[in-house]
């Protein structure tokens, strides 16, 4: 996460970030924009598929069924490369997928290349 929100401040984009630990905090925190007319949905989830508590595709399928934060764009970011769980997470109604880099310098390079 600290190399996400790193690469977010350094691309200069400005927005509200919320971190949860796990995947339960992830369905407590839509379910809580979800249930009140005035909280905002987030514009954008980046969800990892091994979560403890909940996994990724728990917490996607949840936000899928919820009424308000149903079109949050979702991206997959996760150590995992395998077709299989690029499909699955496809399916389940992700917008994207990013394999995290496992190492810092392969991060940095692919920031710089996107």
């Amino acid at each position: 996460m600290f190399l996400i929100r790193e690469a977010i401040e350094t691309a200069g984009i400005t927005a509200d970030i919320h971190v949860v630990s796990d995947g339960q905090a992830a369905i407590k925190f839509i379910d809580a924009a979800d249930g009140r007319d005035d909280a905002p949905c987030p514009g954008l989830v980046m969800l990892d598929i091994s979560l403890p508590r909940k996994n990724g595709d728990e917490v996607l399928m949840h936000i899928r069924e919820c009424s308000k934060c149903r079109d949050a764009t979702v991206i997959v970011v996760s150590t995992s490369d395998s077709a299989a769980d690029r499909e699955k997470m496809k399916q389940l109604g992700s917008d994207g997928y990013f394999p995290k880099p496992s190492e810092y310098e392969a991060f940095y390079e692919t920031r710089r290349c996107g």
